[in-house]
Order: C-alpha cells, then sequence, then structure tokens
C-alpha cells in the first residue's frame, strides 16, 4: 500500500525510489552535533524510525533506548530503567540525549521532578545537553484515565527542571496540537489506539525536531524530506495500528 506523507509543501510518496528521493542537492551539515541519543516510550520508537533515516541523511549518528511499555525515568518501571540507564547513556556518548516525556511518568510533582532532575544529571555528567520533549496528547482509555493528571502536569514540571539553564524543553504542540486528532489532512495521522503516531505523525514529528535541533545547534543543517520521508520505514510493525 502507497503512504503518503504531507511535509510544509513537499507532497511525498512511497513509491518514489531512495535514489530518486535523494536528488536534492544540500549542503554538508556543518560541526556541533555528532551523535543524538533518543529517549522514551514505545511512542517514541515509532518516531525513532524516521528520525534515524532523517538524522543520517543529514550527517549525524543517532541512537535510540527508547522502550516499548516503558523508558521512562519517573513512575512505574523507572526503578529497573535506572539500573542500566547511566550506564547507556554514558556509552552512547551523545551530544544531545532527547527525552520525550512518556505516558508512563506518573507520580506526584516532587517524584516528576526528583526523576528529570536525575536525568540531567546523569546527561550534563557525560557532557552532553538534555533536550525534554512534550509528548503528543493521548485520548486516554481505563487504563491510562487516573494518571492524566500526572502527565498533564509533567511539562511544567520539565520546565521547572530545565529552568536552571542546563536543559531545554520543547513543546511539540506545533506537531500534534492541544488535543488527539486522528486524522490530518485527510489522513492518519495517530494510531487508531488513541496513544501512537501513524507514519505521516511520526515524519512530521520528525521534520519538526530536526528543525528545532538546527536552531539549538547552527552548525546543523537537516537534511530535506525528499531524502528521508520514504526509505521503507512506513511499513514497520509500530504503525500497525494505522
Amino acid at each position: 500500500m502507497t503512504k503518503t506523507f504531507v511535509l510544509g509543501l513537499v507532497l511525498l510518496t512511497a513509491a518514489c525510489s531512495t535514489a530518486a528521493c535523494s536528488t536534492a542537492t544540500e549542503p554538508p551539515p556543518g560541526p556541533g552535533l555528532s551523535k543524538v541519543l533518543l529517549m522514551g516510550d514505545s511512542i517514541a520508537a515509532g518516531e525513532a524510525l524516521p528520525l534515524a533515516e532523517a538524522l543520517d541523511a543529514s550527517g549525524v549518528t543517532f541512537e535510540s533506548i527508547a522502550s516499548d511499555g516503558g523508558g521512562n525515568v519517573v513512575g512505574p518501571f523507572s526503578p529497573e530503567n535506572w539500573r542500566t540507564l547511566p550506564e547507556r547513556i554514558e556509552s552512547a556518548r551523545p551530544d544531545v540525549v532527547v527525552y520525550q516525556l512518556t505516558t508512563y511518568d506518573w507520580g506526584s510533582r516532587e517524584e516528576q521532578r526528583a526523576g528529570y532532575r536525575r536525568l540531567l544529571t546523569t546527561v550534563t555528567g557525560v557532557g552532553a545537553r538534555l533536550v525534554f520533549v512534550t509528548a503528543p496528547p493521548i485520548r486516554p482509555d481505563d487504563f491510562y484515565r487516573p494518571h492524566m493528571a500526572d502527565l498533564d502536569r509533567a511539562p511544567a514540571v520539565a520546565r521547572e527542571v530545565a529552568s536552571s539553564g542546563k536543559a531545554t524543553v520543547l513543546d511539540a504542540s506545533a506537531v500534534w496540537g492541544g488535543t488527539y486528532q486522528r486524522v490530518r489532512d485527510g489522513k492518519a495521522d495517530r494510531g487508531a489506539d488513541g496513544v501512537h503516531t501513524c507514519p505521516q505523525g511520526a515524519a512530521r514529528f520528525t521534520d519538526w525536531l530536526l528543525h528545532e535541533l538546527a536552531t539549538l545547534y547552527p552548525g546543523f543543517t537537516p537534511a530535506t524530506a525528499r531524502r528521508w520521508a520514504n526509505t521503507g520505514w512506513s511499513a514497520d510493525i509500530h504503525f500497525r495500528g494505522c
């Protein structure tokens, strides 16, 4: 099945071959960004697929440790995650760690603050920059409904932790809007489960994040969407709910 992504004014189809989609001439990436490490839950794991292609096309190394059913630094599963997380971050040798707030970031304000501060200390301790990214809005079911107050509070707590100047918070509402939206531009943007993203949404998120990173790292030149949007990643099982 052919999937179509709309990014700005660029219309891309999966029928386009990699070679044909790579004809755009771009300047080589400048210094300042060599490796990005992505953290988060299964939403981020899906977004990692186009992000890996886009950063590779931009001359930047990428690694994802986003985890299906976890990946959080506060709330359930976080104690287990913290057993190995510092070593994984250090061994990755990133310039920037992107932590997309997860659907498991449950807990009180104090618990969230402690988890985010611990992450900031860990990331800066290896000489990297921490970038928090707000999660896409979800359509809560019985599993998530008891925790929505915590999830709604999480961005404000992340901003509080970042206010020291050692971290950045990116508001992804520019991508997703303020509420869950299943269809955008006539195509599936979010999964039918009310949580995950579809290829179109993941591609839009990737395009947005690359340009945000270019603002933080002026020497970084993102590849155009023509070079990465239709390289086969959209067939991954992460998008089966689309």
